[in-house]
């Protein structure tokens, strides 16, 4: 089994209602499928939030300045590719004014281009009925931990 470290970043984006951004992906070793925030490795030289706001640029064609300046670290445990990637994770959070900003996918590596199936900006409460997996699993801990008021929160809950 062949496991690799990639430091990376990925972007939590909510549009207007709380609706969170997921790319379907689909993994070319394997054909399985997975959803994912916005995201990807992190350059030599970069800092994470370089990294955060032009990887959300290149993978959405959305506006990289409304990526903010706060970060969580998450544990990842995936396989992609024929890889198993296992390490810390930053996730930033970018929230947008207006309903399910459109999407443009110009930014796209060719082997990207070919993976990225579609994307859906869901309501948080909705995640569990999305078709395949969401990545990393315990994503609306990870929102929760960026913006701990938001209604995802267990204490809004009834």
């Amino acid at each position: 089994m062949e496991s690799t470290h990639r430091p990376a970043a990925r972007v939590i984006c909510l549009d207007a209602a709380h609706r969170l951004l997921l790319l379907r992906w689909r993994d070319p070793f394997d054909g399985s499928w997975l959803w994912e925030p916005p995201g990807g490795g992190i350059e030599p030289g970069e800092t994470p939030l370089v990294a955060a706001r032009r990887e959300l640029a290149e993978e959405t064609g959305l506006d990289p300045a409304a990526v903010l300046d706060r970060s969580v670290p998450v544990d990842r445990d995936v396989w992609w590719n024929g890889k198993r990637y296992i390490g810390t994770e930053l996730f930033f959070v970018a929230k947008f004014t207006g309903e399910r900003p459109p999407l443009l996918r110009t930014g796209l590596l060719p082997d990207e281009q070919a993976a990225l199936d579609t994307h859906v900006w869901v309501a948080w409460p909705d995640l569990d009925s999305l078709p395949d997996p969401v990545e990393p699993p315990q994503l609306l801990a990870v929102l929760d931990a960026l913006l701990p008021d938001g209604p995802w929160s267990d204490r809004h809950r009834p």
